[in-house]
């Protein structure tokens, strides 16, 4: 794992998790994702009771996450064990081009909402536990801030060290 502050590109900064060969997941798995993608946005809140710009890349990529979900995992209570949209591809660029919409506009509607709510219950989680490790997350973004980035074990040590007493 790395996190760094130190801008790439049109990145102001960035998280890396080491990448799994995956085929299979679970919707709990899917969930701590999702919360993962929004602590970002949720720790702006928290600790500026303000939000930015610089989240935007990681709440589309648990936007797409949770319709994922909805729409070909079946992974939605209220809609069910189905698929929806047929998407046509370009097998031999290995992507797709387009989704036909195989359901109604009722149902469509259905779709945006559960996406709202697993996104919403993401979030809810992200700041849950921000909240509940507030002074944690301020110690790591002391230390951050001093290196600009953290990686591998050093991280896992500052995640297990003690929090430090206030003077």
């Amino acid at each position: 794992h790395k996190i760094s502050i130190v801008a790439r590109g049109m990145a102001l900064g960035y998280t890396k998790t080491l990448s799994e060969d995956r085929y299979m997941w679970t919707r709990s798995q899917f969930n701590d994702t999702l919360a993962s993608l929004l602590a970002g946005h949720a720790a702006e809140e928290l600790i500026f009771n303000e939000m930015t710009t610089g989240s935007g890349d990681d709440i589309e990529r648990a936007t797409k996450l949770a319709r994922k979900m909805v729409t070909e995992y079946g992974m939605s209570d209220k809609l069910g064990p189905r698929t929806f949209g047929q998407k046509e591809e370009l097998v031999f660029l290995g992507r797709e081009i387009s989704e036909q919409r195989d359901y109604s506009d009722k149902v469509a509607e259905q779709i945006d909402e559960e996406v709202h709510n697993i996104i919403q219950h993401a979030y809810e989680t992200a700041k849950r536990i921000l909240t509940e490790n507030k002074s944690k997350l301020i110690q790591i973004t002391q230390k951050l801030i001093a290196q600009e980035t953290l990686e591998g074990e050093e991280l896992a040590a500052l995640f297990n060290e003690p929090i430090p007493s206030p003077q």
